[in-house]
């Protein structure tokens, strides 16, 4: 693999970037109830009619919350596999070192904006909306897989990050401005860190047979399983906040209706989004051109 960037060049542009988690939320910047959190693309809401225009922006904010709250738990386990992978080269390469440190802080930094987050959202929606977890628990299992299935896993989300904020955040005038907010400031750091665990995957290959990259990229595709199986939970859970907060239970031909459209729309948000994202593609295929297909194959599954 060959890569465009550098560990200093990833370095020098974190430094550059020097938001506060104080100076995004709390006081006078609240959010607004009345305006959508999330693009239509990852919430389909539009394709449940028998939902008000009222329940259907209550459940974009529900789908806001979650999407938040689900980037604040995975990052609980790339906090600690971020600092294992930066030990080694602590009085190594300088560059190496620090930028992979600074990842580690960012990434410390954005549980702490994302539990603040929960804290207003709660405040303001006026009604509890669980999330899958708890991120203790999801850590331990993801740790328990090869670094480089673990790698992998991150490069996904880091891509589908970008993905997301890029292709539908960025230009949607009708968002929040509030939770746009938190979407852009997390994407500005999330851009170097999909760039530092591409080369931490190649730096991770490297010592590795073709059979314990098989093995890695195989245990990739179990945590996406993982994953899978955790937003099937999730859109119950959803569901539950749903009728909460519109105070009315959904008949069953409607639940069901739900349930299928809000579990292929978080199959795509967060799964087909990130396995089909070209950079993450190209990475993958050069481990691997036998498996890049299989998950080529894979990702309409997900659409």
């Amino acid at each position: 693999m060959s890569f465009h960037y550098s560990f200093k060049e990833c370095l020098a542009r974190a430094e550059k970037i020097t938001w506060r988690v104080e100076d995004l939320i709390g006081g006078d910047k609240r959010l607004d109830f009345s305006r959508p959190f999330m693009p239509e693309t990852f919430v389909h809401a539009c394709e449940l009619p028998f939902l008000s225009e009222v329940e259907k922006r209550t459940l974009n904010q529900i789908r806001g919350h979650a999407y938040l709250a689900i980037f604040g738990l995975v990052e609980e386990y790339i906090l600690p596999f971020v600092l294992d992978h930066a030990r080694p080269f602590v009085t190594g390469d300088e560059h190496r070192a620090r930028a992979f440190l600074e990842f580690a802080s960012e990434e410390a930094k954005h549980i702490h904006l994302f539990r603040r987050f929960r804290e207003e959202f709660t405040a303001g929606f006026g009604v509890t909306c669980d999330v899958i977890g708890p991120a203790g628990s999801v850590a331990t299992h993801v740790l328990a897989h090869p670094p480089l299935s673990v790698a992998l896993l991150t490069l996904h989300i880091e891509w589908m990050t970008q993905r997301h904020f890029i292709d539908s955040v960025h230009d949607d005038s009708g968002l929040d401005t509030q939770f746009k907010s938190l979407l852009l400031h997390h994407w500005m750091e999330e851009h170097q860190h999909a760039q530092l665990d591409a080369l931490m995957v190649e730096s991770i290959a490297k010592g590795l047979s073709a059979g314990e990259i098989e093995t890695g990229i195989d245990g990739y595709l179990a945590l996406g399983g993982f994953l899978d199986e955790g937003l099937k939970q999730q859109v119950q859970f959803d569901l539950t906040a749903l009728e909460a907060a519109s105070q009315r239970t959904l008949s069953e031909d409607e639940r069901a209706r739900f349930v299928l459209n809000q579990r292929q729309a978080n199959r795509w948000t967060y799964i087909g989004s990130g396995m089909s994202h070209p950079n993450f593609l190209e990475t993958l295929g050069a481990l691997s051109p036998a498996k890049r297909t299989v998950i080529e194959g894979a990702a309409p599954e997900f659409s």
